[in-house]
């Protein structure tokens, strides 16, 4: 079989390293470029990359000259078929469109244009017909290539929670208050002395982000358009001390009446397009729910389905909504969250969409 070339764009951060954890193996990619700033271009990414993850950085990798994020760079290097997008928003917001207007499928974690139109914003247990978007997004911009994204890390715990309740019961209202890890800000993004002994009940656009991805995401495609989901979602987010694993307490109104035995089935039964496919990051099943008091925990479960599975507990009725119930999601933040949700997009657009399916 032959793999599909593919690179990461941002390589040396903390999601970049995610990719290329997630990448160095893959039964179906091949890692053949990493790119980086001007001023890394050249070296090797052993020299540039200051590596945060706990496994070793894969030897072949250490060796790979970076080059700059830029179209002819990358085709200078081999070219890729993929580009996978760990960028920061204010150089996606460029250099995405240079790429997919230079023909490259760019795979993108970053937030730059997760809401526009005519881009698909997945979870691929979620809407995968939403990929429909790309020949709209390809008329729209006279593009050869195109950007498919996912939400973000804590839209994506919480959706995929929400799937099989919005498929088996309709939900009216959400309401969600999220204890974000911090790795979600990345190396520097918290300092130690303000989150030691704390917890920070702010975290810049993430509210924002949290209540208008979940509508594209459960929302409807029709003729070339997604109609957001009607319901009706409040966000709060807070960090929290810890360094993986995104913690959500979530309350849903449903539309019809359900028992928690139901939910609880709903639940366990939830089993959608990649688990079918047995596509290689998807998880199985993609719902864990544990009956224990005190769980899920980070430390003790933000490793299920190796990162990419969401685990829900605590699952029981509310108090206020008339037909409510309340539970806990927990999910990988820079796995699930972040570079993962971005390769099980690319591995399903591989596999269901693309004309490089026949050779998987």
């Amino acid at each position: 079989m032959k793999k599909i070339k593919v690179g990461v764009l941002g390589a040396t951060g903390m999601v970049g390293q995610r990719f290329i954890q997630l990448l160095s193996n893959h039964p179906w990619f091949d890692l053949s470029v990493l790119t980086a700033s001007a001023r890394s271009a050249g070296k090797k990414y052993r020299e540039v990359a200051k590596w945060y993850l706990e496994t070793p950085m894969p030897e072949e990798v250490a060796e790979m000259t970076v080059v700059d994020t830029a179209p002819d760079a990358v085709k200078k290097a081999g070219g890729t078929e993929i580009a996978f997008s760990a960028l920061p928003a204010e150089i996606a917001d460029v250099a995405e469109p240079e790429f997919a207007k230079a023909g490259y499928i760019v795979a993108s974690n970053a937030s730059s244009f997760r809401m526009e139109k005519d881009v698909p914003l997945i979870i691929p247990e979620v809407n995968h017909d939403h990929l429909e978007l790309i020949k709209v997004q390809q008329k729209n911009r006279g593009w050869s290539g195109f950007i498919i994204t996912n939400p973000n890390c804590s839209t994506i715990n919480l959706v995929i929670s929400l799937k099989p309740l919005f498929d088996e019961f309709g939900i009216k209202a959400v309401i969600v208050s999220t204890m974000q890890a911090l790795s979600g800000a990345g190396y520097e993004g918290v300092p130690s002395m303000a989150i030691l002994d704390n917890i920070l009940p702010y975290i810049s656009h993430e509210e924002e982000k949290i209540q208008t991805e979940t509508l594209k995401l459960l929302g409807t495609y029709r003729e070339g358009q997604i109609q957001p989901a009607n319901i009706k979602i409040s966000a709060s987010c807070n960090r929290v001390f810890v360094l993986d694993g995104h913690l959500e307490t979530v309350f849903v109104e449903l539309k019809r009446p359900a028992k928690i035995d139901e939910v609880k089935k709903a639940f366990q039964n939830f089993n959608a397009l990649p688990q079918k496919l047995k596509l290689p990051t998807a998880p199985i099943p993609p719902i864990v729910v544990r009956e224990e008091i005190d769980r899920p925990q980070p430390r003790l479960d933000r490793d299920a389905g190796k990162g990419m599975a969401v685990v829900v507990g605590r699952i029981r009725k509310d108090a206020v909504f008339d037909e409510g119930i309340k539970y806990l999601a927990l999910g990988h933040n820079t796995i699930r969250g972040a570079a993962g949700a971005s390769v099980l997009n690319a591995e399903l657009l591989v596999k269901q969409y693309w004309k490089a399916a026949q050779t998987i």
